[in-house]
């Protein structure tokens, strides 16, 4: 029987694998970019595909390092008085946060973002311009996955914080952000 800090760490490691794989696309589009760069302003020529290749390349890594970022508790934090407070105190800052403004916000998000998929796949939408990149359903996919994913994260770091409220001793301070405390504010 799976534990919740089971469950947690098995969405957790999924969401650094999809973060590390979208990480590894970085060097692409810094040499699209370059490349796009160069042919601009050195040869005058523009091409729109370069410029959307740039633009679906930045939304993937974008998109598949949220839920990493989230996991590693590396997103900016608003709360100025979490460093203050007690790990209990932080733990139900978390829970509240996810319950009530993380969850109702991804889980929106996402949803729209699947209803944009759907209607764009079935459009068959490519892009408005002649030399275009077509399949634009295809970055809408990744961008409603990138946001689901965030969500299922949300879902882990809840789980974590349940686990430790529950057993404070049970879990490792390196695995749960209440426990960490924040740097980022």
């Amino acid at each position: 029987m799976y534990t919740i800090n089971s469950i947690a760490d098995k969405i957790g490691a999924f969401s650094v694998a999809v973060g590390k794989a979208g990480s590894l696309i970085l060097p692409i589009l810094i040499l699209t970019i370059l490349i796009n760069v160069i042919l601009r302003y050195v040869f005058n020529i523009g091409l729109v595909e370069l410029e959307e290749v740039q633009w679906h390349l930045n939304a993937i890594v974008v998109m598949s390092c949220l839920a990493y970022t989230y996991q590693a508790d590396e997103h900016i934090r608003v709360d100025i008085f979490h460093n203050r407070f007690s790990p209990k105190r932080r733990a139900w800052v978390e829970i509240l946060g996810i319950l009530f403004l993380f969850f109702p916000y991804t889980i929106l998000v996402s949803w729209h973002a699947w209803e944009i998929t759907t209607y764009s796949w079935s459009l068959r939408e490519g892009s408005p311009m002649p030399s275009g990149l077509p399949a634009r359903y295809i970055i809408k996919g990744v961008m409603a996955l990138g946001l689901s994913l965030l969500a299922l994260q949300g879902v882990a770091i809840f789980f974590r914080n349940i686990a430790f409220l529950i057993q404070p001793n049970a879990v490792s301070a390196s695995s749960t952000p209440a426990e960490k405390g924040s740097h980022h504010e």
